[in-house]
């Protein structure tokens, strides 16, 4: 008898947690399906759908870097998240066969922050870097929570298209990425009853690339680092972040987060986030 399975594809492929993530769950839950990373290299993408559709035992996979976008045309659906961000981050097999894409990383980043939203605020503003798929999400959902943003790349033109696209509402700001790298003498007002994020969804402090110049004088008191960073998962960024003196959050809250929203539509059953303690001590092991 065959096994049903599901994969991370992207790459590089071969750093990705998402396998030991599944796979702790199925292990848990006590579910006969295996979950693999795959390679898939650009110009692979269009065979590689090709060659899924007519596997019998291949529930879906999730998308990374740099197939986010590019899948999109590939698929038969597309959810309506998904759409409106413009990348999709997980794919699954519907009951009809049809390839449906969603958006897993919006509601995955806003998780952790979710205690938080909850609260009422007088003023909500993110500093986001980056203009990649991910990136897109996390202005999607931000924007959505009612917060004023500032996004940084190296194309601020990008970075305005990506805000005139996703976020309507409110006066927000296109900076270049160099803005953030400089001490700044600004002179914060009381964030008394604010909710202040600093989120690196670029891939700077990745392993193989150059760390996130980000100097925390442009930081209003209180604010939350949010690296979405998996590798490592100690970043330059959150540790100049908690030296000067902000909480943060790290990319595993994140990916974990992510791959729940994919986990019961690969598996017809809810991932035990009950377990999540376990979860982070295995893949910090």
């Amino acid at each position: 008898m065959s096994t049903p399975y599901a994969e991370v594809i992207g790459d590089p492929i071969a750093q990705s947690k998402s396998p030991a993530i599944h796979s702790f769950w199925l292990e848990k839950l006590g579910i006969e399906g295996e979950y693999r990373a795959t390679r898939v290299a650009p110009d692979g993408l269009d065979d590689y759908f090709a060659e899924r559709r007519g596997d019998p035992d291949w529930r879906g996979c999730n998308i990374t870097m740099p197939h986010k976008q590019a899948a999109m045309p590939l698929l038969d659906r597309i959810e309506p998240l998904a759409r409106r961000v413009g990348a999709v981050n997980t794919v699954h097999r519907a009951k009809d066969g049809a390839l449906v894409g969603r958006n897993t990383d919006v509601g995955g980043f806003l998780e952790p922050l979710a205690e938080r939203l909850n609260k009422r605020h007088l003023f909500r503003m993110a500093r986001v870097i980056g203009t990649g798929g991910a990136a897109r999400a996390i202005v999607a959902g931000l924007a959505g929570e009612g917060f004023t943003l500032v996004l940084a790349g190296r194309d601020p033109g990008k970075a305005r298209a990506i805000l005139d696209e996703l976020a309507h509402d409110g006066e927000h700001h296109a900076v270049p990425l160099s803005v953030f790298e400089d001490t700044t003498g600004f002179a914060f007002d009381d964030r008394e009853g604010c909710c202040d994020l600093v989120v690196n969804a670029s891939p700077l402090g990745m392993r193989g690339q150059p760390p996130l110049a980000f100097d925390w004088s442009h930081a209003p008191p209180g604010s939350i680092a949010y690296d979405i960073v998996t590798d490592p998962l100690e970043t330059p960024f959150l540790r100049s972040a908690r030296a000067a003196g902000f909480a943060t959050i790290d990319g595993l809250a994140m990916l974990i987060g992510q791959a729940a929203g994919a986990f019961e539509r690969f598996y017809g059953a809810p991932p035990p986030r009950g377990h999540d303690a376990e979860l982070r001590a295995r893949l910090t092991a």
